[in-house]
């Protein structure tokens, strides 16, 4: 409780500030208009002024350069520097940034990694779902926000959108998008840029980038990364650290400039990561199967891990292994074109994740393995014109989409050598006698599952000046979206009373699917400009994300849903299956689409400037109308889609800069969730059904202080310490384990030599707080619950420079 009131405090006192830029800026109002029209789309976020003020950061978020404070959307921007600063090497780190974006990933990257904005996010697991936040690395869609796991490599630039995309962004950004741009080959000279650091948990991070013109037209620029960390966790009998991860990526690019009105440029870019991930995770809330899982790990001649999460111990009978490749090509080219530019991107992707030898029942016995799978190949195509016309003083973006990805996916399940004495142990606790259901050691099944997504689109956006102080915005997109699915077993050993088919989770009907939406999304807007350094705002905003297909094992329903299956069942079988699944009863296949997912978006804000431009800030509120939420749920071995039939989401963000001085600039950002809810719905699990949303804290708080500020002619300091504070929040899709108040503290602090070289040392979770980052519903164990720890405290030096 404290914790909150410092941070409302805290807030109060951000609110009052607002009231400051207003007077301030009027007292200096000359009644000049905002800046001239804005130049196309250069690729992304820049920062451009002198030490005299803060810097004016420059975005993209229109489809063309523009200041910050001149566009009617939240956003949260960060060049290279100041995402080195603040020590986001990944989006993992996100939230260091800006305080509305919340990211969590569990044991399977290329399907649990979630991104949230304003509480507004996909979450839960599933093979089928593409998040509520769309990600884009040079102009190109990423499927998956797994894909954005990997070290930034040479990212120029960071841009954080809030609320929905769709005009202009279109595929997933219900909730909002982030933009990654790299750096871009230039013809003025050799140069580049390094980083090398070591830390605790042994990790290490050596990354750079070199720059080389090849002639007047022609530059050519490569970067590699190298980068590794040893797991938090440890495994108590072997030793072994577990959740690891060693990564490497390698990006070069070519740019061709024969004219002024022509660009051409590639980028290839290929990346790996492997480690012993991703099952470790401690158990937090302990079911009544939790006890004869201890008594098999010791049976086995195991120790058992601390039960205090903030030790880091788990004991897995098999570390398991993941390995992640993720490489493609990216072809823009911009080219003049009677009054406007026209931007072509053009991409290949592909992404492949490999898991094997998982220890699916999180513990130390031997119960039950999974290897898993997941390809993906994307291609995409992108067209955007870029105008003005004089005779409406409007400008003007025309642009169509087109994107195709195939899915191919497996799983094979194993029974582990403890499998059958376990089941034993839970049915025998029911009265039923041992050997009632067959659970011999081996495979189980291998299961294949295929998918795919074809998108269309075709979009046109306009701001109208109406005078100097008043523009109008509008924006139209009309979206086709085609999904496939489909689920069959490749190998099923078929042994009597399998324990599986006893519990009525397979075989399962197998399906052939597919699910087609046809949207218009689209956006409006008003923008006031009362004095030069004041913009006010107030915008409309359809957001759409696309149904699909449940691709998974029960996608279509369980062995309960397939009639046939079950009569054929001996009638002792089919009463066990009555038991194992209380009040359910026999139908046809369920069907295994989902609908799609609509928001509504209204948003007012107000984009300030004040004490000759040291300080700002920006101020939004938004609220959402949610229609057919999209949820995934694990429960036990089988995902789940539902749609929530309506949600609110509406809050309340704050964000200020002040430079102080030429050596102390000071921020201050808030985020206050006032609702983010599921409504009453029969339809939903009964523990969603009016919950509010995961990952969705009240408030979140980030405070900072950067120094920059010389020692000697060739030597300056540079430091910045950060304090983090979250709320409470639900940490899993049950909405049955909430995460108390969280308060962070990072720091670091160095030297510059010769406004080139920086050395430094920095330090994350200062005070080794420890708390869960999220839960699940642990496999096999019902009412057992696993968690992912946040990161302990970490430490490290780096130094990172330019030639």
């Amino acid at each position: 409780m404290k914790g909150i009131w410092r941070a409302g405090t805290a807030i109060v006192v951000m609110a009052c500030a607002c009231a400051a830029p207003a007077l301030a800026s009027e007292a200096a109002d000359n009644a000049s208009s905002p800046a001239a029209a804005p130049a196309p789309d250069q690729g992304g976020a820049t920062e451009t002024g002198s030490q005299t003020g803060l810097q004016e950061i420059v975005v993209t978020a229109q489809r063309r350069s523009e200041k910050l404070q001149n566009v009617p959307i939240a956003i949260t921007a960060a060049n290279a520097e100041a995402l080195a600063v603040a020590r986001v090497d990944n989006v993992s780190n996100i939230a260091a940034i800006s305080p509305s974006v919340n990211f969590r990933v569990s044991n399977i990257a290329s399907s649990s990694a979630t991104l949230v904005i304003r509480g507004l996010g996909t979450t839960g697991t599933s093979r089928s779902f593409e998040g509520s936040v769309g990600v884009f690395i040079d102009g190109v869609y990423r499927s998956r926000a797994g894909a954005a796991l990997q070290d930034f490599l040479d990212i120029d630039n960071l841009q954080v959108l809030r609320g929905p995309q769709g005009t202009l962004f279109g595929k997933n950004t219900t909730a909002g998008a982030l933009l990654l741009t790299s750096a871009k080959p230039s013809f003025s000279g050799y140069n580049g840029r390094f980083e090398a650091g070591y830390g605790n948990y042994d990790s290490y991070i050596v990354r750079g980038a070199v720059n080389a013109p090849l002639g007047e037209n022609l530059a050519f620029r490569i970067s590699g990364l190298a980068s590794g960390q040893d797991g938090f966790y440890k495994d108590v009998n072997t030793g072994r650290d577990l959740n690891d991860n060693s990564s490497r990526a390698v990006k070069g690019q070519l740019l061709f400039e024969p004219s002024s009105s022509l660009s051409v440029r590639l980028i290839g870019d290929y990346s790996s990561s492997h480690g012993a991930c991703c099952y470790a995770a401690e158990r937090v809330v302990a079911g009544p199967t939790s006890a004869l899982v201890d008594g098999l790990t010791q049976l086995g001649g195991l120790k058992l891990p601390s039960t205090d999460p903030s030790k880091f111990e788990v004991a897995l009978n098999t570390p398991g292994h993941q390995a992640i490749k993720d490489w493609g090509f990216t072809l823009m080219v911009d080219a003049a074109l009677g009054a406007g530019t026209l931007k072509s991107v053009s991409a290949y992707r592909r992404y492949d994740v490999v898991q094997t030898d998982e220890d699916a029942d999180f513990s130390g016995a031997d119960i039950l393995r999974v290897d898993e799978s997941f390809h993906s190949e994307f291609i995409s195509q992108e067209l955007t014109y870029n105008t003005r016309i004089p005779a409406l003083n409007a400008d003007i973006v025309l642009g169509g989409f087109i994107a195709d990805e195939r899915l191919r996916m497996g799983r094979s399940l194993i029974d582990g050598s403890q499998a059958q004495t376990y089941w034993d142990g839970v049915l025998g606790a029911s009265g039923f006698p041992a050997g009632t259901v067959n659970a011999s050691p081996g495979t189980i099944e291998r299961e294949a599952m295929h998918g795919s997504a074809t998108s269309y689109a075709g979009f046109a956006h306009a701001d109208f000046k109406v005078n100097d102080k008043f523009n109008i915005i509008a924006g139209i997109r009309y979206s086709i979206e085609h999904k496939t699915g489909s689920f069959g077993y490749a190998y099923q050993r078929g042994i009597p009373n399998d324990v599986f088919t006893v519990l009525g989770v397979f075989p399962a009907p197998a399906y052939d699917a597919s699910h087609t939406d046809r949207a218009v999304s689209g956006t409006f807007g008003l923008q006031y400009h009362p004095t030069r350094d004041v913009m006010l705002y107030a915008t409309y905003n359809r957001g759409f994300k696309a149904g699909g297909v449940n691709i998974d094992q029960n996608g279509a329903g369980t062995l309960l849903n397939n009639a046939t299956a079950v009569a054929a069942l001996p009638a002792a079988v089919r009463y066990l299956v009555s038991l194992a699944n209380p009040g359910k009863t026999v139908s046809a296949p369920l069907d295994p689409t989902y609908r799609p997912e609509e928001v509504n978006a209204f948003e007012v804000g107000a984009k300030t400037q004040y004490f000759n431009h040291r300080a700002r800030t920006n101020i939004a509120f938004y609220y959402y109308d949610i229609s057919d939420l999209q949820i995934g749920q694990f429960v036990g071995l089988r995902f789940t889609v539902l749609n929530a039939k309506s949600a609110k989401d509406y809050g309340l963000e704050i964000e200020n800069a002040f430079q102080v001085n030429k050596a102390l600039t000071l921020n201050a950002d808030a985020t206050w969730i006032m609702k983010a809810s599921y409504a009453v719905d029969p339809n939903i699990d009964a523990v969603l059904s009016g919950s509010r949303f995961r990952y969705a804290p009240k408030l979140t708080l980030n405070l900072a202080a950067n120094v920059d500020t010389p020692l000697t002619d060739k030597l300056d300091l540079v430091g910045r310490v950060q304090y983090q504070y979250t709320s409470s929040q639900f940490i899993n899709t049950a909405g049955s384990n909430v995460q108390g108040p969280v308060s962070l503290v990072n720091a670091n602090l160095g030297v510059k030599v010769n406004k080139r070289i920086t050395v430094e040392g920095w330090v994350q979770n200062l005070f080794n707080k420890s708390y869960m980052a999220r839960a699940i519903e642990t496999s096999l164990q019902t009412g057992t619950e696993s968690a992912y720890m946040g990161a302990p405290r970490t430490y490290g030096i780096r130094i990172r420079g330019s030639f």
